[in-house]
């Protein structure tokens, strides 16, 4: 093979080869730099970016605010892009610097930091009554596919989305790799919606909030502009499930969170009441 690649003997950091992201890609973790995060009125602190990840966190806030439940939150902005992810504050709520970090203040042993999405959605949950069966097969079918999202998604986004959309270069092996594994992941998620509603079984649950802002972003164009290529429509499954998640007033409100991309009516940096998301999405009207 012409330009094979042969690994030396010992692997050193070179922060000019990693691509789009190659600014925020070190071999270490810790503080880069000193900076104090804000904190808002509510016992729910959120720190977050609406990248797919942060998305899972504010439509499970703002799906169990539509059910009454006490968990109104100030949400703000963590830049990754800029770095923010690795702040003195930040990596004490999150030692791995990635988002999102919840903080609860309302705990009795003061403010608890939760990290890494599935840990939040199970912790809000469960802390509110809602979103989780509380026993019973049900309840281990949602955290069977809430962990196979958890397993499933690094192929998707640092792998395929990686290499397809982000990478310095474009490199067959790596994309057509990662592509197969997309696909069968897409596969396995279309065979087990062709005989449920919903994920995991006939009702609406944190395996869906996990999922959607994955792969049902992808079916629907939201993700890399990989459609056409990956042939969505051949999941015809996904893409019924993924339709009638977006059209979830929640769903609309929450995916905006923490956003500074997009449309005008999809960007919202920082939300501390609903009427911020309420005046974003008036927007989209007029």
């Amino acid at each position: 093979m012409e330009n094979q690649y042969t690994p030396p003997n010992i692997w050193a950091f070179d922060a000019e080869n990693g691509g789009q992201w190659a600014s925020l890609n070190r071999p270490t973790s810790g503080a880069t730099h000193e900076k104090t995060l804000p904190v808002g009125e509510h016992a729910l602190q959120l720190y977050s970016m609406g990248t797919p990840n942060g998305q899972k966190v504010t439509i499970m806030l703002e799906e169990l605010l539509a059910l009454g439940k006490a968990a109104e939150y100030d949400a703000h902005m963590i830049n990754i892009i800029e770095g923010d992810q690795f702040s003195t504050d930040f990596v004490d709520i999150n030692p791995n610097s990635k988002i999102p970090a919840l903080v609860d203040h309302s705990s009795s042993d003061g403010a608890e930091p939760i990290f890494e999405s599935a840990s939040i959605l199970v912790y809000l949950a469960e802390k509110l009554g809602a979103l989780l069966p509380e026993k019973g097969v049900k309840r281990t079918q949602v955290f069977n596919w809430l962990f196979w999202l958890h397993g499933s998604a690094p192929y998707l986004g640092g792998g395929f989305g990686h290499f397809y959309a982000y990478a310095p270069e474009k490199f067959e092996y790596p994309i057509n790799r990662f592509t197969m594994e997309t696909k069968r992941q897409l596969d396995v998620l279309d065979k087990q919606l062709a005989k449920n509603e919903f994920i995991a079984g006939d009702e609406y649950s944190i395996a869906d909030i996990a999922t959607w802002p994955w792969y049902g972003n992808l079916v629907l164009g939201n993700l890399y502009e990989a459609k056409e290529f990956l042939q969505v429509e051949d999941y015809t499954h996904v893409l019924r499930w993924a339709k009638a998640i977006l059209a979830r007033p929640a769903v609309q409100r929450g995916r905006i969170v923490n956003r500074s991309w997009g449309e005008e009516w999809e960007q919202l940096e920082n939300r501390h009441s609903a009427e911020d998301i309420d005046k974003i999405l008036a927007l989209k009207a007029e």
